[in-house]
């Protein structure tokens, strides 16, 4: 089996529940059956209340094909299925299969400090490598650390990401279920990634996790995000949030893979809050989905706090990938970096949509933006749309952005010293993404190689 129909392909699953359509009734039975405590449930349902006094966003990608009341917003796995459990070799060898088709058990035993996993609505499983939960580090389910931690979830709960910032942070906080809970404590250095990989498999289904992550002061953590869905005739919707607290002293390193099929509309919402002396750094695959919208945040609340954010995206047929990167620089000698590199091919749309805000407080606060786009024919578009707010006279603003074809005398290069036009193509395409990703795991870099080798594969130049 191929990759690309490994990702593809959906799973034979039995389900005893479905839940269905967008009302109350819904939003309780899925508080019902994450076993959540009542104040989880009232932000639910306000949550819910808010999200139908919010419009939906209209003036970019167009979202009229998604049926909100078609989704089915909770799946649950029949009870016959073992299907959580803290160690790998006890999860349902159905699903166990699937992660060793993805390589998962491997690069959990080779680096990876941890790792965990989600079907549809339903964690599977999450382990932490002994030597790392001894230090205090916590990796769990979402709603697992509801029950067990709740003093911490209450402090940091869409605390960032407010169910009244948009319509889908509030649909969000309504019906989210699963996701990834990441504590580190004070001092601890987690060098190591944690990982979690979320499959979406259910026929016109939503995904809603929710990752919290904790970063304490003089502290360190790195953690991989990998996501699919298989192909379906219907809207399927994502919709996950992550927060993500970097203290004083403390770096943190989040990289995410998206790979959706073509059937589904990838409507995240990521942010991040750094503090003094901080860093935080983005790496961002997006592939597949008809339609994206993600624009990923760090607000620089802190004195000399500092962002990275790198992103690669690929538009083919019928797609829409609408992403960008956020910065909102607050504190003193704050900067950040965003590097921003797409390919749209067979008439595919790539629109990088982006923010820089210097608050008036950010004496030295510096920022320097970079997209590059490639086009493969004439039907494909990339737009460049940045927003640039500075209201500090010391702050340093530069953006570039460029835009082209394959240059035809590096495609002869390659050809003349005998590589056929398809693995040459693959060749530049992979060296034009490659300052991205470099930056990720080299087991990682290499399947996103893989996966863009496969998108450019029916390319034709």
């Amino acid at each position: 089996m191929t990759l690309k129909q490994t990702l593809e392909s959906h799973d034979t699953i039995r389900y005893e529940l479905y839940v269905k359509g967008l009302n109350e009734e819904t939003v309780r039975a899925i508080s019902k059956a994450q076993n959540e405590p009542q104040r989880m449930l009232n932000h639910r349902l306000k949550s819910f209340e808010i999200f139908w006094n919010l419009p939906l966003p209209t003036r970019w990608p167009n979202l009229e094909k998604l049926n909100l009341n078609d989704i089915i917003y909770y799946a649950k796995p029949h009870q016959d299925y073992q299907w959580y459990a803290n160690n790998r070799e006890d999860v349902d060898p159905g699903i166990k299969k699937k992660f060793e088709r993805l390589g998962i058990p491997e690069a959990e035993r080779k680096y990876l400090a941890g790792a965990g996993g989600q079907y549809d609505s339903l964690n599977v499983y999450h382990q932490i490598k002994e030597k790392r939960s001894k230090l205090g580090i916590i990796f769990e389910d979402m709603p697992e650390a509801v029950r067990k931690y709740p003093e911490i979830v209450k402090k940091h709960f869409m605390k960032l990401v407010p169910a009244t910032d948009h319509a889908f942070a509030a649909l969000h906080g309504a019906v989210r279920s699963g996701g990834t809970f990441i504590y580190v404590p004070k001092g601890v250095k987690l060098t190591d990634p944690l990982q979690a990989y979320f499959r979406m498999n259910t026929f016109a289904g939503g995904q809603f996790e929710h990752t919290l992550i904790i970063i304490e002061d003089d502290a360190e953590g790195s953690y991989i995000e990998w996501c699919s869905a298989p192909k379906y005739d219907k809207a399927s919707l994502h919709a996950g949030l992550v927060e993500v607290y970097v203290g004083k002293n403390a770096k943190m390193k989040y990289s995410s893979v998206e790979n959706r099929s073509t059937n589904t509309y990838n409507l995240n919402t990521k942010r991040a809050l750094v503090e003094e002396n901080s860093y935080m750094e983005r790496v961002n695959g997006n592939l597949g989905s008809c339609t994206t919208m993600l624009y990923p945040c760090s607000i620089l609340k802190w004195d000399n706090s500092k962002t990275d954010m790198l992103g690669i995206a690929v538009a083919g047929k019928g797609q829409n990938q609408d992403t960008g990167c956020k910065v909102i620089h607050i504190g003193k000698n704050t900067s950040s970096k965003i590097v921003s590199k797409s390919i749209s091919k067979d008439g595919g749309i790539n629109t990088y949509r982006g923010q820089v805000i210097i608050k008036k407080s950010a004496e030295n606060a510096t920022n320097h933006t970079q997209c590059d786009a490639l086009l493969f024919d004439d039907e494909s578009v990339s737009n460049t749309i940045p927003l640039i707010q500075c209201d500090n006279a010391d702050g340093v603003v530069a953006h570039e952005a460029s835009a082209g074809k394959i240059n035809e005398s590096e495609l002869f290069y390659f050809m003349a010293r005998g590589l056929d036009e398809k693995k040459s193509l693959s060749m530049i395409v992979n060296g034009f993404f490659s300052s991205v990703v470099k930056k990720l795991p080299l087991e990682y870099a290499g399947e996103l190689n893989k996966l863009v080798e496969l998108e450019m594969e029916w390319s034709i130049w």
